[in-house]
């Protein structure tokens, strides 16, 4: 939970940078990208160390770099360059608290638990980015964004402290690699495995679409409030504290998808939650108009409906490859499906500004065409899950 809050710190006060920077919405877009982009390389490589070294070495060693980079981005973030460069480096050093923790999940939990015990992961992730969020609408009330995001800085540091606390009487495994295999044979073997790559791009059309959302949907709340009449700086800092209620919405999400996948199936969970998100993500931007309560819940709706399925997504290549290569998996997967969430951000603040947003934008066509854009991007992702859905059940 505390190593998830910094995850969404940019997005917190994006408003607020992107008023003082200048900044036009495919520019905000592409501070959020250049993380994502970071992010990806961490996950890639971190997911070959915890295959070599083991996933709880992997974890610990990592998390030293991921509470010292935030606070190089709150204390020399200036501008749209130094921004990109600095998130894209707090990114990079993000990744040993995803691959390996999925890593010691598989390890370290039987198969009748596995998809709920990787949904209280994800749920912890969630709890993180509602703390993150509630944390810097308390603290914008009395210090500017800066400061609000040293608050945030803080819990990666405090996050690592406990890990090493929790994981005392854990085994640092590294599963032994048939005769001729190594660490790297692993990614053209996953590259040939049919349904493993179905997996891999399931989840990364489910990215496209749930990172856009993160990345904005505070903005979005945000201009609801404006358009209903509130000034600019409250509507920021209610704007994250609604955006954190949507994220509370993420934690049931996320043990709810768990649960239905361990009693359903893995794939018929997956299908059911990314089609309900599918629905929201071509109607929300059009809803702006509505009363702020009903805009909120569909938030909150949307929020749950496309993280249901995430933890499955993980379950379910957990199960499909060797446990000698699943860190590598991981990191290969990560590569696409984070790739597409670099995307998507700056896809979305594109399209907001093609469509006649701009900075702070109310009108409601240009927000309903930017989410739009998350819906087709995530189209594919059922299709492929419903192709692995087929080769599993032998149909």
């Amino acid at each position: 939970m505390l190593s998830a809050t910094w995850f969404v710190a940019y997005s917190a006060v994006l408003p607020l940078t992107q008023s003082a920077w200048g900044l036009s919405g495919k520019e905000a877009g592409m501070i959020q990208s250049s993380f994502h982009l970071g992010y990806l390389a961490s996950l890639f490589i971190v997911g070959f160390m915890a295959d070599h070294y083991g996933a709880k070495r992997a974890y610990l060693v990592t998390g030293i770099a991921a509470w010292t980079s935030p606070i190089l981005f709150v204390l020399f973030a200036d501008g749209f360059w130094s921004a990109c460069w600095l998130h894209a480096l707090t990114g990079l050093c993000q990744g040993g608290s995803y691959t390996p923790v999925l890593a010691l999940v598989s390890d370290n939990v039987t198969r009748e638990r596995r998809a709920r015990a990787m949904g209280l992961m994800i749920a912890a992730s969630s709890a993180g980015y509602a703390v993150c969020l509630g944390l810097a609408g308390l603290a914008l009330k009395y210090t500017d964004w800066r400061g609000a995001m040293l608050a945030i800085a803080v819990a990666p540091c405090v996050s690592w402290l406990v890990g090493i606390a929790a994981l005392r009487g854990t085994p640092n495994k590294v599963h032994p690699r048939p005769a001729g295999h190594s660490v790297f044979t692993a990614v053209p073997a996953l590259l040939r495995d049919r349904k493993g790559m179905l997996s891999v791009w399931a989840y990364t059309f489910h990215n496209w679409e749930l990172l856009g959302l993160w990345a904005w949907l505070p903005a979005f709340l945000t201009a609801a409030l404006v358009m209903h009449g509130t000034g600019a700086a409250e509507s920021a800092a209610i704007g994250l504290s609604l955006s954190a209620l949507t994220y509370v919405a993420n934690i049931g999400g996320s043990l709810l998808g768990g649960v239905m996948a361990d009693r359903w199936g893995r794939t018929r969970a997956i299908l059911f939650w990314s089609c309900v998100s599918l629905v929201l993500s071509f109607s929300i931007g059009w809803m702006i108009a509505l009363p702020v309560v009903l805009l909120v819940a569909a938030a909150c709706t949307y929020n749950l409906a496309a993280i249901a399925d995430s933890a499955t997504h993980s379950t379910v290549l957990a199960e499909i490859v060797p446990p000698h290569m699943l860190g590598v998996a991981y990191a290969v997967r990560s590569v696409i499906g984070f790739g597409a969430g670099v995307v998507s951000p700056v896809v979305f603040g594109a399209a907001l500004d093609w469509a006649g947003g701009g900075r702070g934008s109310t009108n409601a066509f240009a927000w309903g065409v930017a989410w739009t854009t998350l819906g087709i991007g995530a189209m594919l992702g059922p299709l492929a899950t419903w192709r692995l859905h087929r080769m599993q059940h032998g149909s």
